[in-house]
């Protein structure tokens, strides 16, 4: 494989605690929750009325009102990112060798559901001509490549709660293919609506401690008992290091491995052993020609399942082996919720921004100890920590795994 070096020029994020990369970062460092009672839809009838969910959220205010009425919540969550991403890279390329990778799960749920609620309780079937283009998945890589003028390659990835960080994992391969010298990577979710809430609810993955939403993500306290929905995006502008160093960009970081693999065991439940998690982890070691004991930080996966923190740490001590005890291992998720296919590319941000500055995120409500789960999880507070290389899993339905690495930049 080609030893290409890959760089990150630009972050870009708008996630529930804070709607660009520095609030966002510092909220976090502060141990503030994004999570709350729901205020996007009705909760009345539905079980679950906790969610973190983007907060004073007005679309005209990043986007013109035009654009707006065209696109889905999630698309408009996909195109702030990029913007601020685009600007913090003060990117400067053709734009036939700029390439959109847009990794989300769910797409325009949110805009179907809407719909479809109207012209039930209606009978009226007039929909709006843009209600195609709002629900579907690559639409967001086109209107990004619409608003920038971006003419390369452009792919949608849909890998469950791995989307945002496959999509950068693909941004990696068509680096290192020859095809572009640019990638913008964009992972964007929004599931906020009824029939999400009741469908993760009867498969008995979401929290149901709706008495007290900021702390009912609990991610490897032994009385957590699910994940809260979240929504938002995240963006990472990727370079090869020869074009980065040629426009003398300032560079952020440099992406070191990507691993990918899938369970082959359930549609919802990791493999019992954590198979697929720790090939993927080794994957993305090997990639980066790193030792485990070379890893700083581990962004995990972490997402107050029982069964899935349970796994993940496992097989966190399987790859890490005596180092697993020294590496701290923080899950974000108990602040913001669970982003889907925005997670993966807002978490890597954190890994970033934790090298930048030598401070590790706390995992929140990290109260009492799950036996199973013994590894350093950052209780409550951030700590500061000298990060040179951190790791940032991303596992989902369907058995799929994505692993990043993610390193200081050194010119040598």
């Amino acid at each position: 494989m080609s030893k290409e070096r890959i760089v990150v020029t630009g972050m870009g994020a708008i996630t529930p605690l804070g709607n660009d990369v520095s609030s966002f970062w510092k909220n976090l460092k502060l141990g503030k929750s994004g999570i709350s009672f729901i205020s996007r839809f009705d909760t009345k009838n539905v079980p679950v009325k906790i969610a973190a969910e983007v907060k004073n959220y007005i679309a005209t205010d990043y986007l013109p009102k035009k654009l707006v009425r065209q696109t889905d919540i999630f698309m408009q969550f996909a195109l702030i990112a990029a913007k601020e991403a685009i600007a913090d890279s003060n990117l400067k390329a053709d734009p036939e060798r700029v390439g959109i990778v847009v990794g989300t799960s769910l797409a325009g749920i949110s805009t179907l559901t809407e719909t479809q609620e109207q012209i039930t309780q209606s009978g009226n079937y007039r929909v709006s001509p843009f209600f195609v283009p709002k629900i579907l998945g690559n639409i967001a890589a086109a209107q990004i490549g619409i608003y920038f003028n971006f003419t390369g390659p452009s792919y949608t990835v849909n890998t469950a709660c791995s989307s945002g960080a496959d999509a950068i994992g693909m941004a990696s391969m068509l680096l290192k293919s020859g095809q572009v010298d640019v990638v913008v990577a964009v992972g964007a979710e929004s599931i906020l609506c009824s029939l999400m809430d009741a469908g993760l609810a009867s498969a008995r993955a979401l929290s149901t401690q709706n008495d007290h939403p900021e702390k009912a993500s609990r991610p490897f306290d032994i009385n957590r008992d699910g994940f809260v929905m979240g929504e938002g995006g995240g963006a990472v502008v990727l370079e090869l290091l020869e074009f980065a160093e040629g426009r003398d960009a300032d560079i952020k970081a440099e992406l070191l491995g990507y691993g990918n693999s899938t369970d082959a065991h359930h549609i919802t439940s990791p493999e019992p052993n954590g198979r697929g998690a720790i090939f993927c982890m080794q994957k993305a070691l090997d990639q980066a020609d790193l030792k485990p004991s070379e890893v700083d930080y581990i962004n995990a996966h972490g997402t107050s399942t029982p069964l899935g923190d349970q796994i993940e740490t496992m097989a966190i001590k399987s790859v890490f082996g005596e180092s697993a005890k020294h590496i701290p291992v923080s899950s974000t998720k108990g602040a913001t919720g669970h982003l889907m296919g925005a997670g993966g590319v807002t978490e890597l941000i954190t890994c970033i921004k934790a090298i930048q500055e030598g401070i590790i995120p706390p995992t929140l409500n990290f109260v009492q100890a799950d036996p199973q789960c013994d590894l350093d999880f950052v209780p409550n507070q951030a700590r500061k920590s000298k990060v040179n290389v951190a790791m940032s899993n991303s596992f989902g339905f369907g058995g799929q795994n994505a692993v990043l690495l993610v390193g200081k930049y050194n010119e040598n």
